[in-house]
């Protein structure tokens, strides 16, 4: 197939053997059942959804030279350190794997959104699949070799834009799936984000465990089998991705007009985008709402310990006078606590982004804000008052919102700036979760750092966090209560976008769809088939919630 040169070219394939990849192989043919695309979504996002499990590795890690006790080496510089085969890696490094994670998660979706609109959903999906289990083969490689910098570069660089690439690649085909229903489509796809480490953190402690030896800590040989599982599911997901027809509606749907309301059926270039103050509102509610959100889970277990130490054993004793063994049991269930926090960060990504279907995202916004504040200002009264149910409930309802934030802003951007780009804006968005990813977690340690060195006792050192977070919380508010529908002059005029959809090969699809067999067309509507893409998808999830709430019920005992 001919290509333009240029930019466009990496939309089109050039070689026969990547024919498949091409936006043209994904237009779905009369009959296609659109409940067949979120499981392709959420097979990628159950994947990459595992870095946010990847803590699970670093103690293993930080021991893979002393296998029982890490192998520490005094007056080590930097250099050497990151390149030493006799020196175990303190943990603050390996955490860097984690920040890498996110920021190229938004750089790289800010980067390649643009272009993923014009090369198709399958293209995006195949590159992040080739990334993500990449990355975790060359961190096994630096695992192997006990070179760090291998793991920065293999998980946190190249793993990192397999996950910007792989979680903007569903998003734009579900909002044009379900323009009737935006915020269910894009929840049900992004809550497998939350999911991942969900299953995978369990899976890697039993592989580990399965690989451990004499001489090894078992973590390279369980990214070699975790990058071939998730190499697998993101390659289903991709070419299980299809895209409606252009101009293509559901039945009984009637777009609606943008008079008094933020919902548009115009379309707003990406570069126009961001040159309006809806935007930038908008990227100030994700990064207050996330910086809010990941201060609380990046500190969930040692708030959980230092709050109510042996009140969780039934111990009237703080953490630091506890022993050993009690300690171990207090941390056990501070565990148990972030588990638990990860099931309802899943649970709000389903449940608000399909409720802002009925009330709307500015709304939805509004509920997550202010009762977001009264949360986090409660929070400390329950750890005064040693109210451990309490406490806990609190935090997962406040981590029902900081997963609803993330899968409800799609539909957000998708209303006021029409799903033309929509993909591509969401990418340049998701520079707010970066942002975020730095600022939460450093002002919640550096707060308690501060508190704790002014002789604040522990199981307070929380207070003033709590504050502050819902401080961020209120510049969220403001930000969201500013949104206004998007000026005319901002939209594209008809010819525009009739230039932006040939860009993006729209109609060239819309005229060489007919060409996919019919073959293809049968088994893509075929009934068992949707029963075997969900089961695929609901089976592993189903284990991770077992594993999740069988561990955490402890918490209301």
């Amino acid at each position: 197939m001919a290509t333009t040169v240029g930019t466009d070219t990496l939309a089109g394939s050039s070689s026969p053997a990547l024919h498949l990849l091409d936006k043209q192989r994904t237009i779905a043919r009369p009959g296609f059942n659109r409940w067949l695309v979120p499981p392709a979504a959420l097979a990628i996002h159950l994947s990459i959804g595992m870095a946010y499990g990847f803590s699970v590795f670093w103690l293993p890690l930080a021991r893979a030279v002393g296998i029982e006790q890490p192998a520490t080496c005094d007056n080590v510089g930097f250099i050497e350190l990151i390149t030493s085969t006799r020196c175990d890696w303190p943990v603050s490094m390996l955490g860097w794997t984690y920040t890498l994670f996110f920021v190229l998660l938004g750089s790289s979706a800010a980067l390649f959104g643009h272009w993923l609109e014009r090369a198709g959903p399958r293209r995006a999906g195949v590159v992040a699949a080739l990334c993500w289990s990449g990355g975790l083969f060359v961190a096994a490689l630096g695992v192997y070799s006990h070179q760090i910098w291998l793991i920065w570069l293999g998980s946190g660089v190249i793993g990192g834009i397999g996950l910007g690439l792989g979680y903007i690649s569903p998003v734009s085909t579900l909002i044009k799936w379900f323009p009737d229903r935006r915020g269910m489509a894009t929840g049900l796809a992004i809550m497998g984000f939350g999911g991942g480490a969900m299953i995978g953190a369990p899976l890697a402690d039993r592989l580990m465990n399965l690989f451990a030896g004499p001489t090894t800590v078992g973590v390279w040989q369980t990214f070699v089998v975790m990058g071939i599982i998730y190499f697998t599911a993101m390659m289903l997901g991709a070419f299980g991705y299809r895209l409606p027809p252009p101009g293509w509606q559901p039945a009984g749907y009637v777009p609606v007009a943008n008079n008094k309301s933020l919902m548009t059926s115009r379309h707003v270039h990406v570069n126009e985008a961001i040159k309006t103050p809806q935007f930038w509102l908008l990227w100030g509610v994700l990064c207050l709402n996330v910086s809010a959100g990941i201060g609380v889970i990046g500190m969930a277990s040692p708030m959980l310990q230092e709050v109510f130490g042996g009140k969780l054993i039934g111990v009237s004793a703080r953490l630091g006078e506890l022993a050993a063994g009690e300690r171990a049991q207090v941390a056990t269930i501070a565990a148990a606590f972030a588990g638990l926090l990860s099931l309802f960060n899943i649970a709000g990504r389903i449940l608000w982004a399909s409720f802002s279907d009925v009330i709307g995202r500015k709304i939805t916004y509004l509920i997550f804000f202010l009762l977001g504040i009264a949360l986090y200002i409660s929070a400390p009264l329950a750890g005064e008052a040693g109210r451990v149910a309490v406490f806990v409930t609190l935090f997962c309802v406040i981590l029902t919102m900081y997963g609803g934030g993330f899968a409800t802003i799609p539909a957000y951007l998708a209303d006021l700036f029409g799903t033309q780009h929509v993909g591509a804006i969401h990418g340049r968005l998701l520079t707010a979760w970066s942002v975020a990813g730095i600022v939460g977690p450093v002002v919640v340690n550096y707060i308690r750092e501060f508190q704790l060195a002014r002789g604040v006792p522990p199981d307070q050192a929380y207070n003033i966090t709590m504050y502050v977070l819902a401080a961020m919380l209120l510049g969220g508010l403001i930000c969201n209560l500013l949104v206004r529908p998007v000026k005319e002059h901002h939209y594209m005029t008809d010819e525009q976008l009739a230039a932006e959809r040939a860009k993006a090969h729209d109609q060239t699809v819309a005229q060489q769809s007919p060409a996919i067999s019919n073959d293809t067309a049968v088994a893509t509507s075929n009934p068992a088939l949707l029963v075997a893409a969900w089961t695929a998808v609901a089976i592993p999830l189903a284990w991770g919630v077992w594993i999740t709430l069988s561990k955490s019920l402890v918490l209301f005992q």
